[in-house]
């Protein structure tokens, strides 16, 4: 353009409605030298996407722009300004999900549904001769296997395919693509079928991928023998980021003949099946900033290329690290292996870390002193071990500590102010041991309000120190077994109610009453039980589905609407305090509930007849024993307890027969009738239940079993060869029957030999006729057996 020349306007417009009308582009220069495009894409990749878009469904109209002449304009369609060519691509799923597929709701995973593409990838899209960036990813493919063209594009730099629902094998051809720069295809899915299953047959062809810098190969199965896998990503210099989470992969090189992609700064081989030693080429990445080798084997000696070998515990595996200036390291994760020894001095020399885990190992001793260097630390995961030795004041110095774990070791020692002074960012704190006491003074004021705390089986109390009356942030709290026998306030209760998730105090002797009312929306499970609580059970309305609070002293009626207050409720746990009453009727409205446990109180009246009226119930544990409750045991209690593994109703004042409906209850492992005022003869039915018929007959019923009862925390005395032992979530393996201390009589039923799984039968102290039926010997596994009347 001559700029020195008026330019006809009108000839401008005219050009640019003929460029949009007929799909032309012009091209011009501007007074400035600048080149111009005039129009939208070209007609041939406007058609090519058009195809494209046919193979495709689409269920939310995602795609409803792609109609229009100028594809330029079209979702997720970006061109370059002077060409008009598809540079970008980008069909990602934009449906607001976290990235953990199984934490999702099914009204989320349906609107996800409803979000995705899906259907067939159409070759056409090879008419794109200048795409560089491709992302069909957070998509539903249903397992689809990726097409083969994908690796005849020249100029692609990005392809990312994860979270898409692809299957079947990776296509080799993908080694084609020398020009990709990242390359995502990891196989976990949101889809409700979960993961569809992806494979590399052979690995080597990873090796074309010549100017890679980021590669995720997350669940995708790897086969690879002799460490191809390993071979093949070396000879990519430009790798910066690996991630082999969960590829199955076993095959792992301790040496490489040369490092190729020493500029790693990220390298993750987390759950797989390597059972090797350390790898001594991780020594040589000095660019390091986050390494996951967690949920593996390694084990064995490591050698290091500057001059001295390993003996392959901690130590050796650190030191290496340090030995070659690798300070950069922000991540390290050692989580799940079989690490041994005790962590080195040389811990403090990785001043950039901020991510350390060496969980589920079996390291010994101390934390180093060193360890307060360290002033990049943000988490130190270090639960799960053999420490059995202190933690050492510089932990006071960790300024930038937000998530801490010690659980399950052995500490030795003291924590005092000094270890806590200045840790202003914890959130989070969870330490255990036996031997471990918190000298800390009752008034002091930390610097932290944490979100998570976790105390157990160590010396916190006995006061309730004002450090942890200051906690009015928590969402979850345990102090279970620390000692304390305080008194805690009410308002302490109060504060937290409203955010609370999970609080357990259990297993100390806290005193005092609880608030009176109490409104709790987002509380998961409370457990109170084994203190010295006092007064009257609170009204608390809450969506708990626990609830722990026996063995306290709280007395009174249970509230007449606990069904109202804990709809959600699974689990409720009263026994051993002194209420008293009748059972409310709408208890009857908890209609999850599985464990009923109210024994060892002074509850009377009559069983409620709500139950009759419920279509089916999923209780599994009804213990009512040791009360005052009284009238005959009802017949439609059977009919609505079809998956109850215990009934016990000992020790109260029920009278009339043995309902034979109670023979109809197959899950039925304990069946506890003792000491009433029963009378009539032993049903001969008993052989129904099969439970204790056949026992537990396999593995896949005892799994059952052991998730049914995990939240069963009470003891219950048995009385078993001679002894009285006590059982808690094991209770119902034991297959008893006990109708001791009654007023039956008539003979033993011959059927009775036929609960073959049976271990205790006490029958004493009632009057009982006739001869001991001949096969009572068919009972092989039965422990103890009462007959005197």
């Amino acid at each position: 353009m001559d700029c020195r020349k008026p330019f006809d306007l009108h000839l401008l417009l005219l050009l640019l409605l003929f460029a949009y009308s007929s799909n032309a582009i012009f091209k011009f220069t501007s007074c400035n030298g600048q080149q111009v495009t005039v129009g939208g894409c070209l007609r041939q990749e406007r058609t090519a996407l058009l195809a494209f878009k046919q193979g495709l469904v689409d269920p939310s109209a995602r795609l409803s722009s792609w109609g229009g002449n100028n594809c330029c304009s079209w979702r997720g369609i970006e061109c370059d300004n002077k060409t008009g060519n598809v540079m970008r691509l980008d069909l990602r799923n934009s449906f607001p999900i976290n990235l953990e597929p199984y934490s999702m709701t099914t009204e989320q995973l349906d609107a996800y549904k409803l979000s995705c593409l899906g259907g067939q990838l159409n070759s056409s899209l090879l008419q794109l001769d200048h795409l560089t960036h491709l992302d069909l990813s957070l998509n539903d493919f249903e397992g689809l296997q990726i097409p083969e063209f994908l690796g005849e594009f020249k100029h692609l730099r990005y392809l990312n395919l994860s979270y898409a629902s692809f299957a079947g094998l990776v296509p080799p051809h993908l080694g084609n693509l020398s020009t990709l720069h990242y390359l995502d295809i990891y196989a976990d899915s949101f889809s409700a079928g979960g993961r569809q299953g992806m494979e590399i047959e052979n690995p080597s062809w990873l090796s074309g991928l010549s100017s890679l810098k980021h590669l995720n190969l997350g669940f995708v199965t790897i086969h690879s023998s002799d460490a191809k896998w390993l071979h093949a990503v070396n000879m990519i210099p430009s790798l910066l980021e690996l991630y082999c989470h969960g590829c199955e992969l076993q095959d792992m090189a301790v040496t490489l003949p040369f490092v190729n992609f020493s500029s790693l700064s990220v390298l993750d081989l987390s759950q797989n099946l390597f059972n090797s030693s350390f790898p001594e080429w991780l020594s040589t990445l000095t660019s390091l900033t986050r390494l996951d080798l967690s949920t593996n084997s390694f084990s064995g000696s490591i050698a290091v290329d500057f001059g001295s070998r390993f003996s392959g515990d901690i130590s050796g595996l650190l030191n290496s690290f340090t030995g070659c200036q690798t300070v950069s390291l922000e991540m390290l994760n050692l989580n799940s292996n079989d690490l041994v020894g005790e962590l080195p001095d040389s811990i403090g020399l990785f001043k950039n870390l901020k991510h350390l885990d060496l969980a589920y190992n079996s390291l010994w001793g101390s934390i180093p002193a060193s360890i307060g260097n360290l002033s990049a630390l943000e988490v130190l995961y270090l639960h799960s071990n053999k420490m059995n030795g202190s933690i050492p004041e510089s932990f006071g110095r960790l300024s930038e500590l937000r998530d801490l774990n010690l659980i399950a070791n052995s500490w030795q020692g003291v924590i005092t102010e000094a270890h806590l002074m200045k840790l202003t960012r914890l959130e989070s704190l969870m330490l255990s041991s036996s031997s471990l006491v918190f000298k800390v003074d009752p008034q002091w004021i930390p610097p932290f309000r944490l979100d998570y705390l976790q105390l157990e089986d160590c010396t916190v109390g006995p006061p309730f120190s004002t450090w942890l009356q200051v906690q009015n942030r928590l969402t979850q709290v345990k102090l279970q077994n620390v000692g304390i026998s305080d008194t805690i306030p009410k308002e302490w209760f109060s504060e937290l109610s409203a955010e609370i998730l999970v609080m357990d105090l259990s297993e100390n002797q806290i005193r005092g009453e609880l608030p009176e009312e109490l409104v709790s929306p987002k509380l998961e499970m409370l457990d109170l039980s084994s203190n010295r609580f006092e007064g009257f059970l609170p009204r608390w309305s809450t969506n708990a589905t626990q609830f722990y609070i026996h063995e306290n002293s709280l007395s009174g009626p249970i509230p007449r609407d606990i069904g109202t207050l804990m709809p959600r409720l699974r689990n409720l746990h009263l026994s051993d305090n002194t209420l008293n009453g009748t059972i409310p009727l709408s208890i009857c409205k908890m209609a999850d509930l599985q464990v009923l446990s109210l024994r060892n109180n002074y509850l009377s009246g009559e069983l409620p007849d709500c139950w009759r009226d419920l279509s089916t119930s999923s209780l599994w544990v009804v213990d009512v024993s040791n009360n005052s409750l009284s009238g005959e045991i009802p017949s439609w209690l059977a009919e609505n307890l079809s998956a109850t593994f215990v009934l016990r109703l000992r020790s109260n004042q029920f009278h009339g027969q043995i309902p034979e409906a109670l023979c109809n209850l197959p899950l039925l492992h304990f069946l506890d009738l003792s000491h009433n005022n029963l009378s009539g003869g032993i049903p001969k039915c008993l052989d129904n239940l099969t439970a204790i018929v056949y026992g537990n007959s396999s593995e896949l019923y005892y799994r059952d079993f052991q998730f049914r009862m995990a939240y069963f925390k009470e003891e219950t005395k048995v009385v078993t060869k001679g002894r009285a032992y006590d059982y808690n979530r094991n209770l119902a393996l034991l297959n008893v029957i006990d109708f001791s201390e009654n007023n039956l009589s008539g003979p033993i039923p011959e059927e009775m030999t036929k609960l073959l799984s049976l271990r205790v039968l006490n029958l004493s102290s009632n009057h009982i006729s006739g001869a001991i039926p001949e096969k009572i010997g068919d009972l092989k596994v039965l422990e103890t057996l009462g007959l005197v009347s």
